[in-house]
């Protein structure tokens, strides 16, 4: 088993540099304040696209996104895309595990994923990463194809007292053979709503919150972390090679009414 690691302040500059980064990036879609990017895979590295979406956000501090970003409760309730959402465990005060299951277009199969995230704010700067790992009391279902996040993560930057721009920024294998369209409607429609969505969801929060646990916060409070603790040795990186590929390239189009489809790996 390959060994875990928390992500240090090296892997979060890293991280934000990549979001902040211009050169090597292919625009997909500018519109409205929302932007999506696409990098094709290293030679020598996965062979797997990397995507940026931004979204500059006029009317929300940086605080609240990071806690939107942060609140599983209260993504159970903005993303209808959810399956199943939950926290593992806690691996340190800025890190835990946990899984996230999503429903994608007809006629694919659905998605799930396990990851240690990990945060860290930096200024003005907030940052949220995660990566795939195997936890031995979540291995892949029968019924969803398990994903695996290479890396994927939000940078959260504050312009202002009520403003700030947010990024999205994945390196994902969906195991398998997806047909264009999927590819497609991923970059030009899905990305940019799921950002209008979450922004949406931004705007409701504070009234939210104040009715459900207002003063919990444990990604601010590590003190308030009700999580039973790991060992970072129980995990190993999960490795797209050693799981299953599902060929859907394909399948075509179906509509149905299950959401809107535009989840993602937490």
């Amino acid at each position: 088993m390959e060994p875990v690691q928390v992500p240090d302040a090296d892997a979060f500059r890293a991280f934000q540099a990549q979001c902040e980064a211009e050169r090597g990036w292919q625009s997909r879609y500018s519109r409205e304040g929302v932007g999506v990017w696409v990098q094709p895979p290293p030679p020598a590295g996965p062979a797997v696209h990397t995507v940026k979406c931004r979204i500059d956000i006029q009317d929300v501090p940086a605080e609240t996104v990071y806690d939107v970003l942060h609140d599983i409760e209260y993504r159970r309730k903005w993303d209808m895309n959810v399956i199943d959402t939950h926290d593992i465990a806690r691996l340190a005060a800025n890190a835990d595990v946990g899984y996230y299951a999503w429903k994608c277009p007809k006629p694919l199969k659905n998605r799930d994923v396990v990851t240690l995230r990990s945060w860290q704010v930096v200024d003005k700067s907030y940052m949220i990463i995660n990566f795939s790992v195997k936890h031995a009391q979540y291995p892949p279902r029968k019924d969803l194809v398990r994903t695996v996040s290479i890396l994927a993560g939000y940078l959260v930057q504050s312009t202002g007292s009520n403003s700030c721009t947010l990024t999205y920024l994945a390196q994902v294998d969906p195991k398998g053979k997806l047909p264009k369209w999927v590819v497609n409607k991923a970059s030009q429609y899905l990305a940019p709503r799921m950002l209008k969505k979450m922004h949406k969801a931004c705007l409701k929060y504070p009234s939210w919150k104040q009715q459900h646990n207002v003063s919990v916060k444990p990604w601010l409070y590590p003190e308030q972390n009700k999580l039973p603790t790991m060992m970072l040795s129980d995990l190993a990186l999960q490795h797209a090679a050693s799981l299953e590929n599902i060929d859907e390239s394909s399948l075509s189009e179906v509509k149905d009414e299950r959401g809107d489809h535009s989840g993602s790996e937490n």
